[in-house]
């Protein structure tokens, strides 16, 4: 993928992102469990390490695994704290962060296994 195209893909993922970490949600599509707003930060967070480590691997970044970990893991801290200090409706939740976090290893995961799979 072209640095510029996986540039403007994680910049509008980031903002799409805050945006939504930051605003009150109104009926958001149940998956059944007790648990859905986890699944759904997980996701969120899969989704964001694997842009930040798409876009560091164009620049032929070192360890860009790891500093996508890294990326995702503070932006998910900094949205959970912004929606404590910056917003009314939303609110700190520790469990937040921590399924953001399980979302950005679990996207490593999953490039780590890509690539074992691809060199066999």
């Amino acid at each position: 993928m072209h640095k510029h195209l996986a540039l403007a893909l994680l910049v509008a993922y980031a903002i799409i992102l805050l945006a939504l970490s930051l605003v009150t949600l109104g009926n958001i599509q149940t998956l059944g469990s007790s648990f859905d707003d986890k699944i759904y930060h997980s996701g969120a967070y899969f989704v964001l390490t694997f842009l930040v480590f798409n876009y560091l691997n164009t620049l032929k970044f070192k360890n860009s695994l790891l500093y996508a970990f890294i990326a995702a893991a503070i932006y998910g801290i900094l949205m959970e704290l912004f929606q404590n200090f910056l917003t009314v409706s939303r609110m700190f939740d520790v469990f937040d962060m921590i399924a953001n976090i399980f979302g950005a290893i679990f996207a490593v995961l999953m490039v780590i296994i890509y690539r074992k799979l691809k060199l066999n």
